[in-house]
């Protein structure tokens, strides 16, 4: 018979380090555990964005594919917030405000990149591109990418990588005008 409370068959307290428990929201905060021991986890944890992008491209209208990247990033706020207070609370050395193993921040905006592009725009060189653009401006965090940060929560992990992901879409859409594919 297993006990119902944390004690163990004898019914003292079990000893030893309490297991890592994962919770949902690491698990998709850090794209299915993908980002969590890789280096350069931001750029990793962004390449899923490339096969999500063209998921939603193939959504019927402009307005269910903006219809579906608001909702991602909308559910981000409250996700990556829980996902780092997770994350802060099993391991002491993750820094609790923007830990970098969650991606969901970086993954869920790309598709923000080529929301407004044209369908053409969506060949492997505009792809890299936009995605090499969204993470030039991501790491660099130009104003008010930076301050963004600031919002409290999972608000403050999302925010500047939505800016990131405008001024890249900005970026492609004035390279794709000089020079269309």
């Amino acid at each position: 018979m297993v006990p119902a409370s944390p004690l163990d068959a004898q019914g003292s307290a079990p000893t030893g380090p309490e297991p890592v428990r994962w919770t949902l929201a690491i698990w998709l905060a850090t794209g299915l555990g993908v980002s969590r021991d890789t280096p350069a986890p931001g750029t990793v944890g962004a390449l899923w964005g490339l096969p999500l992008s063209l998921a939603i491209a193939a959504l019927p209208g402009q307005a269910w594919q903006l219809t579906a990247i608001g909702i991602l990033i909308l559910m981000g706020g409250p996700l990556c917030g829980r996902a780092a207070a997770d994350l802060a609370r099993l391991d002491k050395t993750v820094d609790a405000k923007d830990p970098q193993a969650i991606t969901w921040d970086e993954f869920t905006t790309v598709p923000l990149v080529f929301a407004l592009a044209p369908d053409a725009c969506r060949c492997a060189i505009w792809l890299a591109l936009g995605f090499g653009l969204h993470r030039l401006f991501d790491i660099t965090k130009p104003w008010p990418c930076r301050r963004l940060e600031r919002l409290p929560g999972g608000w403050g992990i999302m925010a500047d990588d939505v800016m990131a992901a405008c001024y890249a879409a900005m970026t492609l859409a004035v390279l794709w005008r000089v020079w269309p594919g």
